[in-house]
């Protein structure tokens, strides 16, 4: 056996109605369904599924992007506040998640229900 794929996330969505908002309008997920009770939304990232769920626990998702400053521009113009802009998180010298000499770049944002959505780039 061997585990390659992940196929759905859960994140929290204390305010459910903005979350799902949030995630289909400003973020341009596809919408699958939503179940309400008990409060439990499906969209589809290519292929793996997020659920938002209103007992879920805070978690941080991190999306990659090919552009991260056109990415973060992007969103900032749909409303989206960073609390942290592009910067380097790691230098990959080595090539140990990737060509060496290349750095890992993040930005983070926060959704509706407070959980911490990471955007990530190699450059």
């Amino acid at each position: 056996m061997k585990l390659n794929r992940i196929r759905q996330v859960a994140l929290a969505a204390s305010d459910f109605d903005e979350s799902l908002r949030f995630y289909r309008d400003v973020l341009g997920a596809r919408f699958i369904a939503k179940f309400d009770p008990p409060g439990l939304a499906f969209f589809d990232f290519d292929g793996v599924r997020l659920m938002l769920e209103r007992s879920a626990a805070p978690a941080t998702l991190y999306y990659w992007v090919d552009d991260i400053d056109a990415a973060v521009a992007e969103l900032t113009a749909r409303g989206v506040v960073f609390d942290q802009p592009p910067h380097l998180i790691f230098e990959d010298g080595e090539g140990t998640f990737g060509p060496p000499g290349e750095g890992e770049w993040m930005a983070f944002f926060k959704d509706p229900s407070g959980n911490t959505v990471g955007l990530a780039t190699r450059r």
